[in-house]
């Protein structure tokens, strides 16, 4: 079942007085429960593509529909909600709150929501992202494979219905980058989350379900 789709989508900059069409006119669905990487070359526009699909910045033309439901009929207040309670995400920096420790760093969208904590599932994703022992802990203290394994159950702490990972693996070392990729691969199995991963890393791209390749803007290869 299709979860997420784009029509026709575009985004473009102003860079001095010329137009970058950092998207240009694509057309792609992404179905429930797959994992899907997103490659290119550096400046393809496949983490524009991303950003633009998760509502963290608006297309310039185009349409994105997720559920069913058009994103241009959702307000600003509506999209908000709709990153936090149906999306997940994962950044290639962290973005850790580093006065906060492991545990509030993952409950933060939880209080966010103003919701009360399933303990049972926090737990789960505790256990499947092997971080009993860093949650006392904070950031600064973690190494960036720890952290990015608090990132990642932080992500999946509202239960999203999507995932998006931007470059996961990029500032780790190979070992901790293949120990993400595997949990991250676990999470979309076991949890049955959608994941679609931005890499340049033709390796990590070819453990997905599907690889979407964007070459200036535009779907070069789906296979």
């Amino acid at each position: 079942m299709t979860i997420l789709e784009c029509k026709n989508l575009t985004k473009e900059y102003l860079s001095g007085e010329n137009v970058v069409k950092a998207v240009d006119d694509v057309s792609v669905s992404f179905e429930q429960g797959e994992f899907c990487a997103v490659t290119g070359p550096s400046g393809s526009g496949k983490s524009t593509l991303l950003h633009v699909l998760s509502s963290l910045e608006h297309p310039t033309s185009g349409e994105i529909i997720y559920g069913g439901k058009s994103l241009s009929s959702y307000s600003d207040n509506q999209l908000s909600i709709l990153r936090r309670r149906r999306f997940g995400f994962v950044f290639q920096a962290y973005n850790l709150v580093q006065e906060l420790t492991g545990y509030e760093n993952i409950l933060l969208p939880v209080m966010l929501d103003r919701k009360k904590a399933d303990e049972k599932y926090l737990q789960k994703l505790i256990d499947m992202l092997e971080i009993e022992d860093r949650l006392s802990h904070l950031p600064s203290a973690m190494s960036g494979g720890q952290q990015q394994r608090i990132a990642i159950a932080r992500a999946l702490a509202n239960k999203p219905a999507i995932l998006f990972a931007d470059e996961p693996t990029g500032n780790l070392d190979a070992r901790s980058g293949r120990e993400v990729l595997r949990l991250l691969r676990d999470v979309n199995r076991e949890l049955g989350v959608t994941l679609i991963l931005v890499t340049h890393d033709q390796s990590v791209a070819e453990q997905s379900g599907r690889i979407l390749r964007i070459v200036d803007g535009k779907i070069a290869a789906l296979h």
